[in-house]
């Protein structure tokens, strides 16, 4: 068998447990299960990172390419960059959000991986592979960002309405939720704008126009602009706390339903596969 998918089964099995063993850790209201499941969830971020070196090293092409690979690649930068919070700060709680979704995009991703994959000519470009990464990287960070802002919501509900418990102390503090939705931006979007710019100059290149009235392009500049001004709200005008974190949630929500529409209904010409 091929050997992505063995690493992807053990990746997807151990995201699943440790997505189970966190929800027993909030309804038990006990912080060593949760202890556990990130250990594990540690485990499943390995597997994957082995899923996508043996993808690119049979496929030889940067695993971002095709929309598999791209969804695979979100969760991996997802799961990696809350084990990265993880270290540096307590917020060991939050692996209950991000687990599930890294295990839902792995599952998407996992229908098209071992397919035969012809790159086409057009595609064989630096530009390319810099510009789909750096964009996979920037909204994969807004998902982050958009779960720290989804907990701090919650855990803010909590304390307004006195319906905390002694296993609130192990959540993230809300003042390090905050931090971690403002991180998350402050590197997401240009990261996501570097994307953008490799792509347009690539575009140039391939098509002779930097600007073509194409779903895809049209997603992107909409996605761009709704983080450019969320990002200019928590700069300058000092939006944190509760507004930030419910701005982010409703960003990412958008961004999510922008993708699944121009996927159903749209035909774009980035669809290559």
């Amino acid at each position: 068998m091929d050997m992505a998918i063995i690493f992807c089964r053990l990746g997807l099995a151990a995201y699943f447990v440790s997505t189970l063993v966190f929800i027993g850790s909030i309804l038990t209201h006990r912080v060593h299960p949760a202890r556990i499941a990130t250990w594990i969830f540690a485990a499943a971020f390995a597997a994957h990172n082995l899923t996508l070196l043996a993808v690119w090293l049979k496929s030889g092409y940067s695993p971002v390419l095709t929309i598999y690979d791209g969804l695979s690649f979100f969760a991996w930068v997802m799961a990696g960059t809350y084990l990265l919070f993880q270290f540096r700060t307590k917020t060991r709680v939050l692996g209950a959000f991000v687990s599930p979704v890294s295990f839902v995009f792995l599952t998407m991703a996992s229908t098209g991986l071992g397919d035969p994959v012809v790159i086409p000519a057009i595609l064989k470009s630096s530009l390319v592979a810099i510009h789909a990464i750096l964009a996979v990287i920037g909204e994969a960070l807004f998902a982050v960002a958009s779960l720290a802002g989804l907990m701090y919501l919650i855990q803010d509900n909590l304390i307004k309405h006195k319906k905390t418990s002694r296993f609130i102390k192990y959540f993230p503090s809300l003042r390090d939720l905050d931090r971690i939705n403002h991180t998350c931006l402050l590197w997401g979007f240009p990261l996501l704008t570097l994307g953008i710019l490799a792509g347009s100059v690539w575009a140039g290149a391939a098509w002779g126009k930097v600007w073509q009235w194409d779903p895809k392009f049209l997603r992107t500049f909409l996605v761009w602009a709704v983080y450019a001004l969320l990002l200019h709200q928590r700069l300058a005008i000092g939006w944190k706390g509760h507004k930030a974190a419910l701005f982010s949630v409703v960003a990412f929500i958008l961004l999510l339903s922008a993708f699944v529409i121009e996927q159903l209904f749209f035909k774009t010409i980035h669809n290559f596969f």
